[in-house]
């Protein structure tokens, strides 16, 4: 069983990252890599740390884990030190550990009991033992590749590769079903791949993961969109014509763009995918960037984990100055029980590992206007002080001025990265018969299935932008229906339902 009084041995302890200097010299991963003994040991401290509590919120889907991941189970394993165990229990919730222990904001850590006081010492680091146990799972060769006994002789198509539509695909290849993956960019992972900068997660870790699929029977089919009309596309008269199902896991890429702000057309002034992408490929050795930070004073719109990713990605390319802007007030350094009471995700002040690098933040500002200069580029951005309330009758979230002072702000690249609006207007889903919400979204029914006969949906396109955990568990739960579609029943794990949310104050 658990040790009771682990938490009052054993400090948490984060990971520890590379030096500044060294971080804004190259691409790599910010966090230093420690000889496998003094890893395991500093992780085996901090799991030992969990209480393997009555009621463990971590891994309930509301408050915590989406997935369900059984977090004290592997918890006391490795702090047994039985990796092996650890490797089996994390893997069977969990289809990409490594992913989620590098990118998921960790809400299983907010909703763990030891983040009830601040006098715990903080809540178990769980997002760092699943990174080790992803680690050593690869290190003492404990991920196989798990070939299915039976074929079911049924072919399913997944559009887009990222987390969500990975998840489903291996879920339904190791179900016997044959899977095609169609990717219409050049390389597979969707925002794994371009969205998610090198220093956050090296693609090697995804292209490893890509390897154990393709042993296990999936194809993958890449520079192919699918409704598109570019030579090497599929249309969906094929589509439909070689496939028993179809999972829509398309992503919700279409960036929110404030265009009735003076100036927005101004050269400089880009979406903040225009930014990662680019750089993205520049890291896969594909040529220099388009869109390069290099010299320049860079400001960021946007206060969330995308404009973190801008702002790492534009210090690693030499940016004279970067600066992140958010329109509301900075949050405070601890949870707030009157705001946010434990086990729901807080509002504070979330660091990443690049505000830490160089430039600052600015909080309760916004752009007024986009300043250009005689040849048509940005110059600098205007701010403006702001205040941000939400209609008590309506629930519209209003954007109010305060004061009349207007600071003028240095600007030679100006990034948006204030969220998502949802699906793009793609021809697969008018070819499909589809349409979208009002939120932006492709709805579905309780098992997963849209309108379309025999087409599921799953991930950001159906949630709209959310976290990776939230996707593979979307992926997962789609496999279910899908497998249960095609053969009358299922036994594939279902970890969500297409209504879930996490628990919130509202």
């Amino acid at each position: 069983m658990a040790d009771p009084s682990g938490f009052l041995k054993h400090d948490r302890k984060n990971a520890p990252k590379r030096p500044t200097a060294d971080r804004l010299s190259d691409w790599h991963e910010v966090y230093a890599d420690l000889e496998p003994a003094e890893r395991d040991k500093q992780v085996r401290h901090q799991a030992s740390r969990c209480m393997d509590c009555g009621i463990p919120f971590c891994h309930s889907d509301s408050a915590g884990c989406p997935l369900g991941n059984l977090i004290p189970e592997w918890n006391d394993l490795v702090r047994a030190g039985d990796w092996s165990g650890a490797s089996e229990r994390l893997h069977a919730t969990n289809n990409f550990p490594e992913f989620t222990g590098k990118l998921c904001p960790a809400p299983c850590e907010t909703a763990c009991v030891l983040s009830i006081s601040p006098s715990s010492g903080g809540p178990v680091a769980i997002k760092r033992v699943e990174e080790a146990i992803a680690d050593v799972s690869w290190e003492r060769d404990l991920v196989r590749p798990q070939q299915a006994a039976v074929a079911s002789g049924r072919r399913v198509a997944v559009v887009g590769s990222g987390p969500a539509g990975l998840a489903a695909a291996q879920q339904l290849t190791r179900a016997g079903h044959e899977v095609t993956v169609y990717e219409r960019d050049d390389r597979l992972g969707g925002l794994l791949r371009y969205g998610i900068p090198e220093f956050k997660m090296e693609k090697k870790v995804l292209d490893r993961r890509l390897a154990q699929l393709r042993e296990e029977g999936t194809r993958f089919v890449t520079g192919c969109e699918v409704g598109g009309s570019r030579p090497g596309d599929l249309s969906v008269d094929t589509l439909r014509a070689s496939f028993d199902a179809v999972v829509l896991a398309v992503g919700a890429l279409r960036g929110r763009d404030p265009q009735e702000v003076p100036g927005r057309s101004l050269g400089g002034v880009h979406l903040a995918m225009e930014h990662l992408v680019p750089a993205n490929k520049e890291c896969e050795g594909d040529g220099p960037t388009s869109i390069s930070a290099a010299g320049k004073h860079v400001v960021i719109i946007g206060g969330g984990d995308t404009g973190a990713d801008c702002y790492g990605t534009a210090t690693r390319q030499g940016a004279l100055s970067v600066t992140q802007l958010d329109q509301y007030p900075r949050p405070p350094g601890e949870r707030d029980d009157d705001i946010s009471p434990w086990p729901v995700w807080p509002w504070v002040l979330r660091t990443y590992p690049a505000h830490e690098e160089a430039g600052e933040r600015r909080f309760a500002v916004a752009v007024e206007e986009f300043v250009g200069s005689p040849s048509g580029d940005v110059r600098a951005v205007r701010l403006r002080e702001v205040v941000v309330r939400r209609d008590p009758e309506t629930g519209v979230r209003e954007v109010t001025t305060v004061g009349d002072e207007v600071e003028e702000l240095p600007a030679d690249l100006v990034l948006l990265a204030i969220g998502f609006e949802g699906v793009e207007h793609l021809p697969l889903l008018d070819g499909l018969g589809l349409s979208l919400t009002p939120r932006g979204t492709v709805s579905c029914g309780p098992d997963w299935r849209t309108s379309s006969e025999g087409v599921f949906v799953c991930g950001d396109a159906h949630r709209g932008a959310s976290l990776v955990v939230w996707a593979i568990a979307e992926g997962r739960s789609v496999a279910n229906a899908v497998d249960a579609y095609l053969t009358g029943h299922s036994d594939l794990p279902a970890p969500v339902h297409p209504t879930a949310l996490p628990l919130a104050v509202v």
